[in-house]
């Protein structure tokens, strides 16, 4: 199976095609999603983190506090049934600043919580960009620690995702800033409170938009892009907190992978300190995954009833998926994982007509044991039967016909067969066969 590129599109006529922005997941995209959450979760599970899910349906207003009226026009919002004002949720983080507002007394802090769910925006739709309407997102977040380990934590967690996947140093990079530094930054330039969102915003535009435009807007802002540029230049000069972030990610071998860009700042408002993001160095691509810190987020959204530290980042299924397409290491894994959903262990093949209920029998047996086994559910020859069990990579084919209670079992792999006496035997027999080394690593 090679079911990639996963984020094609589809092939339609046209009163069937998906609406813009949304993909069908047939069987073989579906394994090589399931490939992308797998990985996901295993990461988030050596390192301790508990997986939660929120609704997909929220109150608009929920996303009016994190971020303004003006985010109405990025959702899919309408009034339900009950004359609510709602929007299919386009991020986690309000959810989750909600679900810890709710229930915060009733977990040990820190805690360490991901997500893997589907998110929806209402924007241009860009499939080879991954720039998707509906699309799957990994978020991870530790909430309540202050503590600067946490940075590390996160980066780190956010780089192993990026190993588990196949790649190494020389295809990505995590460039990593703090906004604070840029806050002080504004300040001893002169730049009012009032401005400043508007200077953040020209700083994490500088990279895709025009030099001198980029100036204008610095000189009426009242600095100048020379000294930003020169700010930028100075990295961990200017901002000790990233020297100490990066001693902590040498400490676990992860420094080689990170680099001090002030260039990074994040549009969205909430980021209070380390920011990061994740690139590819080869292909060009939209960030990979990014976040950082937001200790005041939570305290916004609930009314400053609950003043809680938080850190995260989300990685969405689309640019991974883009960039695991590109080939090499990580697509040769993708593709071994979908080739193994397809394969089973045993094909059970039905010589014998009379013997079909002793066969369906040997089938549950097989199942029962936690095998994977196929068989025919009609009368067909046992050519085509043999036939179907490679076409399913089986390992080994078992035979039911006249000469029952004797059973055939043929090693598909090896080509040897062997003849046993009994289903009592038939479980150990099948389960040497799949567990023994093979040269083919989708039945190892």
């Amino acid at each position: 199976m090679h079911p990639w590129p996963l984020f094609k599109p589809m092939s339609q006529g046209p009163a069937l095609q998906t609406l813009p922005g949304f993909r069908d997941f047939y069987p073989e995209e579906c394994a090589a999603r399931n490939y992308i959450f797998a990985q996901w979760r295993e990461t988030c599970r050596r390192y301790g983190f508990h997986e939660y899910e929120g609704p997909i349906l929220e109150s608009t207003d929920l996303y009016r506090k994190k971020s303004g009226d003006e985010i109405v026009d990025q959702l899919f919002a309408f009034e339900d049934k009950g004359e609510r004002d709602v929007s299919m949720r386009p991020e986690l983080t309000p959810t989750l600043a909600r679900m810890i507002h709710a229930r915060q007394r009733d977990f040990k802090k820190p805690m360490r919580w991901f997500s893997i769910g589907p998110f929806f925006r209402y924007e241009r739709a860009q499939i080879t960009k991954g720039r998707l309407r509906e699309f799957y997102q990994f978020n991870c977040d530790i909430v309540g620690e202050t503590a600067e380990g946490v940075d590390s934590e996160i980066i780190s967690l956010a780089i192993d995702l990026m190993h588990g996947f196949g790649f190494d140093r020389d295809d990505f990079v995590v460039r990593i800033s703090d906004r604070d530094a840029w806050l002080d930054f504004a300040k001893a330039q002169g730049i009012s409170e009032e401005q400043t969102s508007a200077f953040l915003q020209c700083i994490d535009k500088m990279e895709r938009e025009k030099e001198d435009v980029t100036a204008k807007q610095l000189q009426v802002l009242g600095t100048s892009l020379e000294t930003v540029r020169q700010f930028i230049a100075d990295g961990t000069a200017n901002v000790p907190r990233l020297e100490r972030l990066m001693n902590q990610l040498n400490a676990q071998g992860k420094d080689q992978c990170c680099v001090v860009d002030l260039g990074i700042v994040r549009g969205l408002a909430y980021y209070s300190g380390v920011v990061f993001e994740i690139f590819d160095k080869k292909h060009g691509l939209r960030a990979i995954a990014g976040g950082g810190r937001y200790d005041g987020l939570i305290r916004q959204l609930c009314g400053g009833k609950v003043d809680i530290p938080a850190a995260g980042f989300g990685m969405g299924d689309a640019v991974i998926g883009n960039l695991i397409d590109k080939g090499g290491e990580p697509k040769s894994r993708l593709t071994e994982y979908v080739d193994k959903a397809f394969s089973i262990d045993a094909y059970v093949v039905v010589a014998s007509e009379s013997k079909r209920p002793q066969a369906i029998a040997g089938v549950q047996l097989l199942r029962d044991a936690g095998l994977r086994v196929h068989y025919p559910y009609g009368a067909a020859k046992v050519g085509k039967q043999f036939k179907a069990a490679e076409s399913h990579q089986a390992a080994a084919a078992i035979v039911f016909g006249d000469e029952f209670p004797s059973i055939g079992v043929k090693n598909l792999v090896t080509r040897s067969e062997i003849t046993i006496d009994s289903t009592d035997t038939l479980v150990n027999t099948v389960l040497e066969i799949v567990n023994e080394p093979h040269p083919s690593p989708l039945l190892a």
